[in-house]
């Protein structure tokens, strides 16, 4: 089995965009976001009974999940988010279980946002932390995200602080200015940390 280094960051830090520069350096991605998708993609057994509780609204016109809706209906009913974490993270975490242990590459990195939260610290070699200011990522969500400022305050206090994500933290990426202004610095750290997991990896795997 792979090296796991698990990425993580609150929400708006900017996982996904650096995830991407270790794609481009060959790095066998899971991320938790895209298996979320698939187990409730159109036809699948999860989204019958999402629709079965919510009703069809929560779909799109072409029938698929309405992830801005669903998401604005739990993160502001606390009772309606357990039923759909109950429902939803044993099959998500199964999947990337499953995809966690058929994949033979020297390392590869777990997207998680919920990582620390979900305690998925434990099947991880390494933890790596994309850090911002609380501010920061509030202007971010709101810039990229479809929610009102409620929703995205919600989805921050559902998130563990700022201090106890770090203090899980290996290795830590600041992500605080716009990437325009800061990725060839981002790159460089990537780059860094891709030739320290594969060093890492092999040493595991000796």
């Amino acid at each position: 089995m792979a090296y796991i280094v698990g990425l993580t960051g609150g929400i708006g830090s900017g996982k996904s965009t650096i995830a991407v520069l270790f794609v481009e350096l060959g790095v066998k991605i899971i991320d938790a976001d895209i298996v979320a998708r698939e187990v409730v993609a159109k036809g699948t057994p999860l989204l019958a009974e999402i629709v079965n509780h919510f009703g069809e609204q929560i779909l799109t016109e072409q029938k698929e999940l309405d992830r801005a809706k669903l998401r604005q209906i739990v993160f502001n009913d606390p009772k309606q988010k357990e039923w759909l974490n109950q429902l939803l993270h044993p099959a998500i975490r199964q999947e990337m279980l499953n995809q966690l242990h058929q994949n033979n590459d020297d390392y590869v990195i777990w997207v998680v946002p919920l990582l620390i939260e979900n305690n998925l610290t434990e099947f991880c070699d390494r933890v790596l932390v994309i850090d911002v200011l609380p501010e920061i990522q509030l202007s971010r969500a709101l810039a990229r995200d479809k929610s009102n400022i409620e929703t995205i305050k919600n989805i921050m206090a559902a998130q563990v602080s700022r201090e106890k994500r770090l203090s899980y933290a290996d290795d830590i990426i600041e992500n605080n200015l716009p990437l325009a202004q800061n990725f060839s610095n981002i790159k460089e750290q990537v780059l860094e940390l891709h030739q320290k997991y594969i060093a890492l990896a092999l040493q595991k795997n000796k």
